[in-house]
């Protein structure tokens, strides 16, 4: 569904993105990496056709985007995070208006407001929502045409983490129907959660890209982590999974039935991030 090959931009005569080159297939979800200028908005933008003076081919649904035609957009979604919502318009009238944007047939409105909590006020006016209630209207805005491609940036942001739960919980139904999914988020456990692959943007340049999982173990730390008591205190011991055999710690207090808790301790996917990139999130 989205193809890039060499990809090249510049805003001045400095390259900006370059050399990047990935696939999403469908029933993906690929979630963009990287820390605020990294050039992640930029290749969103470039996806969805805002910006088709680049370099090398970027195909999304079958078209190349700089010569894409009105259909282009029948065929994708969008949910930036700052709403485009009219404030003074209620929830339904907003829901209406952007669907009559579209030629083709829409989802039911009440159906998609009830699914994020939002049938209650439906005729409540959009200036009146907190963020959170803004960004759950946005995303089934966003996806009442039943695009083929959904473009997703920070979908949770400002959302309580029931709320977070119910809207990650809609976006894996849309991959679920099919639908191939770009996030891009700061919020690691989301795309741990959320993505097949996830792509390390950084200055321009995609440092990595594999599934979450593939990433933290090629940089896992093999380590087991344990807890005990001793002299009414609990501590804290550490030792090489592959030592466990000699750690005679480990063993005396297994020996003794002393353990609180063993676990192995990985790295999380932020850790990774900052080890190939050298960068934090934020």
């Amino acid at each position: 569904m989205i193809s890039v090959q060499d990809l090249a931009f510049s805003y001045t005569r400095t390259p900006f993105v370059h050399d990047v080159s990935f696939e999403v297939g469908g029933g993906e979800i690929l979630g963009f990496l990287g820390p605020s200028g990294a050039g992640k908005s930029t290749l969103q933008k470039i996806l969805i056709g805002m910006l088709k003076n680049y370099q090398g081919s970027v195909r999304v649904a079958g078209q190349e985007v700089r010569t894409c035609h009105r259909d282009f957009y029948e065929r994708i979604g969008i949910d930036f995070e700052f709403s485009t919502l009219y404030e003074k318009l209620t929830a339904r009238q907003n829901l209406d208006y952007f669907a009559s944007l579209y030629r083709g047939p829409v989802q039911d409105a009440d159906a998609l407001l009830s699914s994020v909590g939002l049938l209650p006020s439906a005729e409540q006016k959009v200036g009146e929502f907190s963020k959170g209630m803004k960004s759950r209207l946005n995303f089934i805005k966003a996806i009442r045409h039943n695009p083929d491609i959904l473009f997703l940036d920070e979908p949770t942001s400002g959302l309580d983490p029931t709320n977070a739960y119910i809207l990650k919980q809609l976006i894996l139904a849309e991959k679920a129907k099919g639908k191939t999914l770009i996030v891009t988020t700061h919020n690691m456990q989301d795309a741990a959660e959320l993505c097949d692959r996830v792509a390390f943007i950084v200055d321009g340049e995609l440092r990595a890209l594999d599934t979450p999982r593939n990433l933290i173990l090629r940089k896992a730390v093999a380590e087991v982590a344990y807890t005990y008591l001793e002299d009414g205190r609990e501590k804290t011991g550490v030792c090489d999974i592959h030592a466990t055999r000699g750690d005679e710690q480990l063993n005396r207090l297994i020996a003794e039935n002393r353990l609180l808790t063993i676990h192995s301790r990985e790295q999380t996917l932020g850790d990774v991030f900052m080890e190939i990139t050298g960068r934090v999130l934020a």
